[in-house]
């Protein structure tokens, strides 16, 4: 219920942005904004995951492309008690991981090809758990809507720029101002955008990595997954960097180790994380003894 109130909450800040856009651009957008609104909201609600997909140019595979991926997530998707999710390749050497779609029944766990060089199996067994989670904890749809919306935000902050800039010659006062606010949306909508993934908790993260850990049984496998992940977004920049979709994945694939990047991340710092980890393996040890 909670994650649905965050979904319909998120999808009314879309509304208010479009037709506050049409409001400033002039009378003769308002209309236009407002239809615009509507279909950008059952277009987030029931696309987003495709559209997070496409953006990314992740590809299915099949068992035989890929099986030691496809088993992994069977045993993992029966121990959550969820239908198997539809498994990806995105075409990336960073190495990273997301899951999205909008409940278990459309569940999809995508993964880099850079994931799947530098991670042995229990280590990747652990990331895979974390994404199996996400979707067991039912937060996978506010994330893709959250993520969907940032990316209409910045897409159509960069028409309206182009338009502004491209548009001829203005006659009317009215349109000399929208086309003002038009340049001015495209300096704010990045902001505005970040804003948009901030209101996605960095709870969720811990949650699912305390959730995957407990799937596959093995606390420390996700830790270490973690600080390799961590280390490679570092080095190994992504090819075509998407900021609206950087919440989805495991760890945030535009860091670069500052604490400015780390205030206005979705996700928790690495070592939080992995300290946590490290601690719930702890705890486990003491119970066994």
């Amino acid at each position: 219920m909670k994650n649905q109130l965050k979904t319909i909450l998120l999808l009314g800040v879309l509304s208010a942005v479009l037709i506050s856009i049409g409001g400033a651009l002039g009378s003769g957008y308002l209309y236009g904004f407002t239809i615009l609104a509507v279909v950008l909201n059952l277009g987030a609600y029931f696309f987003s995951d495709r559209i997070i997909l496409r953006m990314h140019g992740a590809q299915e595979v099949s068992p035989t492309q890929a099986p030691v991926l496809h088993r992994i997530v069977d045993e993992l998707a029966r121990q959550a008690h969820i239908p198997k999710p539809r498994v990806c390749l995105l075409p990336e050497e960073q190495p990273n991981a997301f899951a999205t779609g909008r409940n278990p029944r459309h569940g999809v766990v995508a993964v880099t090809a850079g994931l799947m060089r530098i991670l042995d199996e229990r280590e990747l067994r652990g990331v895979l758990a974390h994404e199996i989670a996400h979707i067991k904890n039912r937060d996978i749809l506010v994330s893709t809507v959250a993520a969907a919306i940032a990316a209409a935000v910045s897409y159509l902050a960069n028409a309206l720029s182009f338009a502004a800039f491209f548009g001829g010659n203005q006659e009317d006062g009215e349109e000399e101002e929208g086309a003002g606010s038009g340049l001015l949306l495209a300096l704010f909508a990045p902001l505005l955008a970040t804003l948009i993934q901030l209101g996605i908790s960095r709870t969720r993260e811990y949650l699912a990595d305390e959730t995957g850990a407990r799937l596959c049984g093995d606390p420390m496998a996700l830790a270490r997954a973690l600080e390799k992940l961590e280390l490679s977004a570092q080095q190994i920049p992504v090819m075509a960097p998407q900021p609206a979709t950087a919440s989805l994945f495991i760890v945030n694939p535009l860091t670069n180790g500052s604490r400015l990047t780390h205030l206005f991340s979705t996700h928790p710092t690495t070592a939080e994380r992995v300290q946590r980890l490290r601690a719930l393996a702890q705890r486990w040890q003491r119970v066994a003894a």
